[in-house]
């Protein structure tokens, strides 16, 4: 099983991937943990004395997602940068079914391997399903959670229906479907952006996209969650309802506060509220 479209092309994408590695903006370990599903690959930085946080990324991504947050992150946290399984990482190609157990499954292997008995999460989009997922299965385990532009709360909007027209338009169609999802491009971008564009552009040229919905989380699942949460939304969000998430987070989680960015689209450039919460969430007793 391949997420990759072919041989060639799964090298070139991990060969990137170990150019950011290889430049991370703190000095950082590859690790490779053994779970039930395959190989995991992370990043883990800042003090092992720290309290743990664990970084889960969105899809067709991998733990370079976190490259700008990672330095002032790990003054304050022992970072665990996770590549998901079955994304462009270094970790096993396997896609798991999202309507089981199955991820939750292959978190308590990567908690039990990094000998870790909880954790604050921050999540991403898929990222974020992922981190509530595994919150409402493993209550016990999670002490903080923040989420970017969550799946899995609110419904998926139809923006495929948007996007296709434009993407048979060439570099000019592609661009603009980039910019409904993330913003507007900067005009004179650095070298570190350009790189980044660049390796977004060879993931989307490469890799297999999860054609299945993301599950919704039930009602009673978000009420199981006891760790506090932040969630940050967006308004221009051409992906996910933003709205409904907010609603249905404020309605079912005990301890959450959301912020909408309203015009932010589905990548939130202004994460300082993030570490903020955490900051002040890894100083109160977790609810019980």
């Amino acid at each position: 099983m391949t997420i990759y479209k072919s041989a060639e092309g799964e090298q070139a994408v991990q060969e990137y991937y170990q150019t950011f590695i290889d430049h991370w903006p703190v000095a950082c370990q590859q690790i490779k943990l053994t779970t039930r599903f395959g190989e995991t690959h992370l990043l883990t930085c800042g003090d092992k004395a720290l309290p743990p946080l664990l970084l889960m990324h969105g899809a067709m991504a991998n733990a370079t997602a976190w490259f700008f947050d990672v330095e002032e992150w790990s003054k304050h946290f022992r970072i665990y940068a996770i590549d998901m399984i079955g994304e462009p990482g270094l970790s096993a190609q396997i896609r798991l079914p999202m309507d089981s157990d199955a991820y939750t499954l292959w978190l308590d292997d990567v908690m039990q391997e990094t000998g870790l008995t909880h954790a604050a999460v921050v999540g991403e989009s898929l990222g974020g399903w992922l981190a509530l997922d595994y919150a409402s299965r493993r209550p016990e385990k999670i002490t903080q959670i923040a989420l970017l532009v969550p799946g899995g709360v609110g419904p998926q909007r139809k923006f495929l229906l948007k996007a296709l027209p434009l993407m048979l338009l060439g570099k000019w169609g592609k661009r603009k479907v980039r910019e409904m999802i993330f913003g507007a491009e900067e005009n004179n971008p650095s070298p570190t952006i350009l790189r980044f564009r660049e390796f977004f552009a060879l993931i989307i040229q490469h890799v297999k996209p999860r054609m299945d919905k993301l599950p919704i989380i039930s009602d009673k699942a978000l009420q199981n969650i006891r760790a506090p949460m932040l969630a940050i939304i967006a308004g221009k969000d051409v992906l996910l309802d933003s709205k409904a998430t907010q609603n249905r987070l404020e309605s079912n989680v005990a301890d959450v506060r959301v912020i909408c960015q309203p015009d932010a689209r589905h990548l939130i450039r202004e994460r300082g509220a993030i570490l903020e919460f955490l900051l002040k969430a890894e100083a109160r007793p977790s609810l019980e």
